[in-house]
């Protein structure tokens, strides 16, 4: 397994998640979104995993107005946008290889091999 763990240090579901592999010896690497976020391939190959961008929004973020600009632009637009502003994107964001995760999944992460 090859984990990547993209989120924010203040996140709660972040460190939660980083403490459900700590637990389970699972090694894995932290990307703080604050320093370096997704690059356009990341967030490509995670879109992809995840089947839609609608599922890496945050509805709880705090720039409400940016993130109801993002759901009324066009497709591409969209990605662009969520490019520039990833704090718009739920925390965390797990990869393993070709599969990701958007948010706290436990569920999903114990099938991952």
């Amino acid at each position: 397994m090859n984990i990547q763990i993209f989120g924010t240090r203040k996140s709660f579901d972040t460190k939660k998640a980083e403490r459900y592999f700590k637990e389970r010896k699972i090694p894995y690497q932290f990307v703080d979104r604050k320093e370096k976020g997704l690059s356009k391939g990341e967030l490509t190959n995670v879109i992809q995993a995840v089947g839609s961008l609608e599922a890496l929004l945050d509805d709880h973020c705090k720039d409400q107005q940016t993130l109801a600009l993002v759901r009324v632009l066009l497709p591409q637009q969209q990605f662009d946008k969520l490019l520039e502003n990833q704090q718009l994107l739920i925390d965390p964001i797990v990869r393993n290889g070709r599969q990701a995760t958007a948010g706290y999944c436990p569920d999903v992460w114990k099938e991952w091999k």
